[in-house]
């Protein structure tokens, strides 16, 4: 607004009171037009699309939710192919198809069939608990009068509430002030503000009938023996324990509806129909489920139950539990961590209380489920039948520090196999509970310590329940093992090693200040952390670490042997094999070939005299992966991230809205969570302290992408932007070709034209004489995006998996410089890999009408494959920019339905130094060459190979 406009010209909108929903997702909107510009962004409807133009299906079969069609009552005298003992490192493959097993076909095409477990098949019952007829419909729920808030007086309070908590998370002094201005502006009607304060607020938030279970604590002392010369100040004090009723909480998770659709109600094995090779997705698909179910259906009154696996995950003093549901994650606990004066930390005697602690405090609260899982219970599913359930401990999220701790084993020895801490990577025997009690009984705790790794003296909490055994539960953790362990601090730091082991001080440094430059002039890319300053910051984090997987690889060539590189190539193929969402006994086949490979460069770092041993157990961990991936299925949803980011919302939030003294002994836990999605609410906050900002350490390019919570949509497909540039940019071709300087665009068009409407002409375009092609003179519109939605589960994506990101083309971005992304094209749907896919930079977005047809377009620029193979030392295909006969740039003109999605490149950089000026928005003009980084996300990871 002008500054010269006077106060009393100035016009002023009312409030509009109007709310219209969006049928499919949660947001509401004031104007008609509003709701249908959002509608048409976020929720289009996918075209539907001929098999010829060149879109591409890459993605597995998606199967339905996992519940068998109801069968009548069987005789459950049956060989449930029992697995005995798992006597090897390797979960043998089972054959299929199995006797005995109810077999559907899921997924269109009949492409997929899932064997299911016969003795607890997930029968409904009424909520006596007697089974039900197949078909019977489920009871009705109990109806809630239209228009019931409680405790909340009205949907506006409500949605107060949800606001100023949930997505605002106001100080209690600022909601304060808010109150007090709504107060003065409804004074004069008589009318009050839906609450009198904060406290008011918090107050109704805790009295709500529905939503979490209330909070409750024990405190723990130490009674052991004392010693004679004085009591130590910590066996004085008392350890409060924090936690929610985990039978309670599984429960209402259970009853949601929100995941009826989402649950597998029971263990299943799924196969190909081509060759019955088998797959691991979800959880339930795993050996550990099926095998549990077996040894649970030998008490013939556990038949026709639901096996419900709690899995259990802790970081630092925060416990959580959750379904097969990856989304299903609810904080049931802060454990006490005692703490004491540097003089006593190391005695042996408050060590062995501190780890004790923590076993027992799990036991305590976990005692609640242990009746559950031996004898059925009724409960409540989301999708309104009761079932018979049976409770069980599941595998268990943790890092490494905290596996040593839970498998009651010594620092630096395997929690899951009985290798030697000198030699980790020795084939031997699993650890299991069994063979351990056995070894306490017989040895001393020092031979214990020193021969086999058992801190004999602690027992596990485990042991406390059946069919529990802590070392099968250990989970893999992509996070700690692979990320940050054998990547980031393991390979990363032993490149600084070698440079400095190998050169001068001076010449290491060069080089790792080459390395940086190299990583900061990287293009960006959705989805993709930029490092501006390269390594060069003291605090990493995971999604830190995951970034710099994407993009070190090239940087690191010229300056590492050939060795290093192939090392480098292995490990990150590992982890994006593992990181899949879906998993095939073929994919089972190259993360063992991609392990043997890691294990065998390795050796550089060792001859090189780098590192003296690769006995590290994160490293080590390595090798039980494909053991953990029979087991429990894609490891994608047993990542210590889960627990981390429950961590993030149950107490580093709420910490921030607190008065930050003596918290936890403070916090009210009460239902206030149903609100937040957090456990931790404080009751005394501080009126002062605002919320914080979050820092950023890296610059991301969060606007290129978004996550969708549509249908699943197997076939990809792009579009253009909704708005149009207009006047802004070029209004017709010879304009156009103005613009961009590229003066034979509009031959280009003649051509693209020609292909359009002659799709079966054998000619190679460049071959057809102008002559014979549309001439086109009107008017065109020049967009600078278009989006390109894509099925992608593995990596971050809505519910259906489905996945959007922004290609963007554009003379000006930021108001700084000009951006043109890289793409993907199709050219033969019927070759794998990058075999049917080309490389390209896109010049421009228009779309234009020739005889009452739209053709939505993109002007590109090809890139030409270098050899008919990748690279062997980096995984990754090499292409460089495309010229013609003529040495022209080979720039072409087609339909945006031949884009698969956005494609990132990387410089190949060779042996020369990158000069320090060098911009990542140069990157795509500077080189002759580039990697197709099929690391930048794990879907490029699966089409380009």
């Amino acid at each position: 607004m002008p500054d010269n406009i006077p106060r009393s010209q100035l016009r002023r909108r009312n409030h509009s009171s109007l709310q219209l929903p969006c049928r499919s997702c949660p947001r509401w909107f004031k104007t008609i037009a509003g709701r249908t510009k959002h509608r048409i962004s976020a929720h289009p409807i996918p075209p539907v699309l001929p098999q010829d133009n060149h879109q591409r299906s890459l993605e597995p079969i998606i199967p339905e939710p996992r519940l068998p069609s109801p069968q009548p009552h069987v005789d459950h005298d049956i060989d449930m192919d029992v697995d005995e003992g798992y006597a090897d490192l390797e979960h043998q493959h089972q054959p299929s198809p199995q006797p005995n097993v109810d077999t559907e076909f899921v997924g269109p095409g009949d492409h997929l069939y899932q064997n299911y477990h016969t003795g607890l098949n997930a029968r409904p019952c009424n909520a006596d608990g007697i089974f039900l007829l197949p078909g019977t419909p489920p009871p009705p729920l109990e109806n809630v009068a239209t228009g019931d808030w409680t405790p909340f007086r009205n949907r506006t309070e409500f949605e107060t509430a949800e606001f100023l908590y949930t997505q605002n998370q106001m100080p209690a002094g600022q909601i304060n002030r808010l109150l007090d201005l709504w107060a003065s502006t409804l004074a004069k009607h008589g009318d009050k503000p839906p609450f009198a304060d904060h406290r008011d607020l918090y107050d109704v938030i805790d009295n709500s009938p529905f939503g979490d279970v209330n909070w409750q604590n024990f405190t723990v002392t130490y009674d052991g023996e004392r010693p004679e010369d004085g009591t130590k100040p910590w066996m004085d004090d008392k350890y409060e324990v924090w936690f929610r009723d985990p039978r309670e909480v599984v429960r209402n998770m259970l009853a949601n509806p929100t995941y009826a659709s989402e649950v597998d109600y029971c263990p299943y094995r799924e196969y190909s129909t081509e060759g019955d090779k088998r797959q691991w997705k979800d959880f339930m698909s795993g050996d550990w489920a099926w095998d549990q179910a077996d040894e649970i259906a030998k008490d013939p009154s556990t038949l026709g139950s639901t096996f419900v696996p709690v899995i259990l995950g802790s970081d630092k003093t925060t416990v959580s539990v959750g379904t097969a549901h990856h989304d299903g994650v609810a904080v049931i606990g802060f454990l006490a961590m005692p703490k004491t004066t540097k003089e006593h930390a190391t005695e042996a005697v408050f060590r062995k209380f501190r780890r004790q602690l923590f076993h027992s405090s799990l036991s305590k609260i976990l005692n609640t489920l242990k009746p559950g899982m031996t004898t059925p219970e009724v409960t409540r599913f989301g999708d309104g039948h009761y079932r018979r359930v049976i409770y069980g401990l599941g595998p268990y999220i943790a890092d490494y520090e905290e596996q040593a701790l839970l498998a009651c084993i010594v620092r630096g020895w395997c929690p899951k196999c009985m290798a030697s801490r000198e030699d980790l990577d020795e084939d031997v025997l699993r650890r299991c509970r069994e063979y351990t009690e056995a070894l306490v009984q017989e040895g001393s705790l020092g031979d214990l310590w020193d021969d086999f790794g058992i801190v004999g003296e602690l027992v596990a909490f485990t042991n406390d329940f059946p069919r529990a055994d802590i070392h099968q539960m250990i989970s893999p953790d992509i996070l700690h093992q692979l990320v940050k362990g054998a990547f980031k601090d393991h390979l990363v730091e032993w490149v600084e090693k070698y440079l400095r082991h190998t050169h001068t001080k001076r010449k290491a440094d060069q080089i790792m200040d080459d390395i940086d430059c190299r990583i900061a002039a990287v293009a960006s890319f959705s989805g993709l952390r930029r490092f501006p300053q390269g390594r060069g910051f003291k605090q990493w984090t995971g999604d830190d670490s995951k970034a710099l997987m994407k993009v070190y690889l090239p940087a690191i060539e010229g300056h590492v042997p050939v060795d290093v590189m192939r090392t480098f190539r292995a490990l990150l193929e590992f982890c994006y094999l593992v990181r899949r969402n879906i998993i095939t006994e073929d994919t089972l086949v190259e993360i063992e070939d991609a392990l043997s490979r890691f294990h065998h460069y390795r050796n550089i770092f060792r001859t090189t005299g780098v590192v003296p041993t690769f006995s590290l157990p994160r490293q080590h961990s390595l090798k039980h992966y494909v053991q953990n991936i029979r087991l429990f299925a894609a490891p994608n949803g047993l990542c210590s991230s889960i627990t981390e980011n429950k961590h993030i919302k149950a107490v580093k939030e709420p910490w921030r809205r607190s008065s930050r003294y003596n918290a936890l002994a403070r916090a009210d836990f009460t239902r206030r969570g149903m609100l937040t999605g957090t456990c931790l609410s404080i009751n005394e906050l501080d009126e002062n302290v605002p919320a914080p900002a979050p820092a950023p350490l890296l610059i991301g390019i969060d606007e290129d992408l978004e996550i969708d919570d549509g249908p699943t949509v197997l076939q990809a497909y792009v579009q253009l932007a909704k708005t149009r540039q207009g006047k802004k940019r070029a209004q017709t071709i010879p304009a156009l070709a103005e613009e961009l300087n590229i003066p034979s665009l509009p031959d280009l068009l003649r051509r693209f034209l020609f292909q359009q409407l002659h799709p079966k002409d054998p000619r190679d375009p460049s071959n057809i004489p102008l002559a014979e092609c549309p001439l086109y003179l009107s008017k065109i519109s020049v967009f600078n995006s278009a989006s390109s939605r894509f099925y992608a589960p593995s990596d971050l994506s809505g519910i259906g998996g489905m996945r959007v990101e922004h290609i963007r083309s554009c003379p000006i971005w930021r108001n700084e410089y000009q951006r043109h992304d890289c793409v993907f094209v199709n050219t033969d749907s019927s070759l794998p890999g990058m075999q049917g896919l080309e490389v390209a930079r896109v010049r421009a977005f228009f779309s234009f009408r020739y005889r009452g047809r739209l053709y939505p377009c993109a002007l590109i620029s090809w890139f030409d494959k270098v050899g008919d193979a990748p690279d062997e030392d980096t995984g990754m295909w090499i292409v460089r920019p495309g010229f013609g006969a003529d040495s022209a740039p080979g720039y072409a003109v087609i339909h945006i339905d031949s884009i698969y999605r956005a494609a990132h490149l990387i410089p190949m950089y060779g042996v020369q130094f990158v000069p320090r000026e060098l911009k990542f928005y140069h990157s795509y003009d500077a080189f002759q060459a580039y990697y197709v980084n099929k690391y930048a996300d794990h879907h490029a990871f699966e089409i380009a190979f």
